[in-house]
């Protein structure tokens, strides 16, 4: 992709799978829906489109766009627990363009054989853990033999910390009980360090949780974070800083070398937010930042860490 800095290889290291098993998940959690294709009524409420039954279609669509936009990967994740076959077969269809990760309940019984199963035969890159939808703290012993199957290999472990919203179940009026007791970066540190050659991801720069983030990524040099989204949790800052300052302070933190680029790109008509993309170009300008850390940032990084 063209940028201030030249051609620049960009790979998406945050986007979300929405299959047609997506939809019919969260059909099987509203009440009042048709018998026939609750799925199909649940994308009209939404106003989008409607994914075809097979996922390799639904990857090439996903392709053209980032054809479209000069994109070379993306990282798509399997966006409810059970859905890993559909990321499985999106990266199957097109291996050179996609990567597949899959939200994993480790309160589920058989946690322990999926996170196996979508690793090792799957072949999924990415095991997603969202503690405050799930209730569950990343230090729990539980976790232990999902952080020592993830250890050594070439994917990441994205944890979600901070503020939590699901704008598909807002606007479907679905619960969210959600328990934010649980989304401290802090309560990463122990793990990350007991788990030295696991690399841990956290979104949206800690979507709220700032210092805390910043602090974690100075003990422990195996967190990354990804710069997705709008970042609309930059209201809880102090009055003076913006997205600009944001990235500033974490580049001084962590280095150019630990930032990924992410979209959080979702659903179609809309298709990958190229949006997300230029502000965030912008800010690297206006900061003077150097080509090879840009490099590292818009997809460098997400190469080395799943090549």
């Amino acid at each position: 992709m063209q940028t201030p800095w030249g051609d620049v290889p960009v790979r998406d290291a945050h986007a979300h799978l929405f299959s047609r098993n997506f939809f019919r998940i969260l059909a099987s959690q509203k009440a009042g829906l048709p018998e026939e294709d609750p799925d199909h009524a649940i994308v009209e409420q939404l106003g989008w489109d409607l994914p075809p039954e097979d996922t390799a279609q639904l990857a090439a669509r996903w392709v053209e766009e980032l054809d479209r936009y000069g994109v070379e990967q993306i990282a798509l994740m399997a966006s409810l627990p059970g859905d890993e076959q559909s990321a499985a077969d999106a990266a199957r269809a097109f291996p050179d363009r996609i990567h597949g990760y899959f939200m994993l309940n480790p309160w589920a019984p058989d946690a322990l054989d999926r996170t196996r199963n979508a690793v090792e035969k799957l072949g999924l890159k990415g095991i997603c853990l969202f503690p405050a939808m799930h209730r569950f703290s990343v230090q729990d012993d539980a976790m232990r033999p999902i952080y020592e199957l993830a250890a050594g290999r070439p994917l990441v472990v994205f944890v979600h910390m901070g503020v939590l919203t699901v704008g598909v179940r807002k606007k479907l009026h679905l619960p969210s009980k959600f328990d934010m007791s649980f989304s401290n970066p802090v309560s990463l540190h122990r793990v990350a360090l007991e788990h030295p050659s696991v690399n841990f991801v956290i979104p949206h720069f800690g979507a709220g949780y700032f210092r805390e983030v910043l602090m974690l990524g100075d003990l422990a040099p195996n967190v990354y974070l990804d710069t997705s989204s709008t970042n609309s949790w930059v209201k809880y800052l102090a009055s003076e800083m913006d997205l600009k300052d944001v990235f500033r302070r974490a580049l001084a933190v962590y280095g150019a070398q630990r930032l990924l680029f992410g979209s959080d790109s979702s659903f179609f008509p809309r298709g990958w937010n190229r949006a997300v993309l230029e502000s965030q170009i912008t800010i690297l300008e206006e900061l003077g930042a150097a080509a090879e850390d840009v490099r590292a940032i818009l997809g460098g990084n997400l190469k080395r860490l799943l090549a």
